[in-house]
């Protein structure tokens, strides 16, 4: 084995990033702290290979990014994801949701408090929405490589990112009007 100290380190370093790509894509704290732990004991069992490496941020999100989406297809039945649609939204995708950059202790305050009320938008959205959403803009994976991951037709990820992105529009619209964005 390695340096545990170091090891210790390297968890200190990433364990917000591991655990929130977890919560963002599987919507539950509990299921996403197992599956940061086990992100960790993976880590640790490879640790001879990453240690020192420059890549251990992206090894770390594609493994917990993994761990998710073979967890939720083991419980596929238990939440229901990917139920048949009537057919597919070739229709415009609605706006994105953006926050200006922080430029002072209120406006980063300001996003603090946007960011929180995204993450919890995001955990009221059905599952099959959620992920699709999550694989799209926090893990920067395309349309294609997202239907390829979760095994469904590029139109259900379409229609599940279009409908996700209104249903965050709905919901963030009355809270963006109160606090003035």
């Amino acid at each position: 084995m390695s340096d545990p100290a170091q090891f210790e380190q390297m968890v200190l370093a990433y364990q917000d990033m591991v655990f929130s790509t977890a919560l963002r894509l599987l919507g539950n704290e509990t299921e996403a702290q197992d599956v940061a732990q086990e992100a960790f004991v993976r880590a640790w069992n490879h640790w001879h290979e990453l240690a020192g490496s420059q890549s251990v941020g992206g090894w770390l999100k594609t493994v917990t990014r993994n761990l998710c989406l073979n967890h939720l297809q083991r419980y596929r039945a238990r939440w229901k994801m990917f139920s048949d649609l009537g057919g597919e939204n070739d229709e415009g995708e609605a706006r994105e949701i953006e926050f200006a950059a922080p430029e002072t202790l209120e406006q980063t305050l300001l996003t603090v408090d946007q960011r929180e009320l995204i993450e919890d938008a995001l955990t009221k959205l059905p599952n099959d929405q959620r992920i699709a959403l999550v694989l799209y803009h926090f893990e920067d994976l395309d349309y294609a490589e997202i239907a390829q991951q979760l095994g469904v037709s590029l139109g259900k990820v379409k229609t599940d990112i279009f409908r996700a992105r209104e249903a965050l529009r709905k919901k963030l619209q009355p809270a963006r009007d109160s606090v003035g964005v």
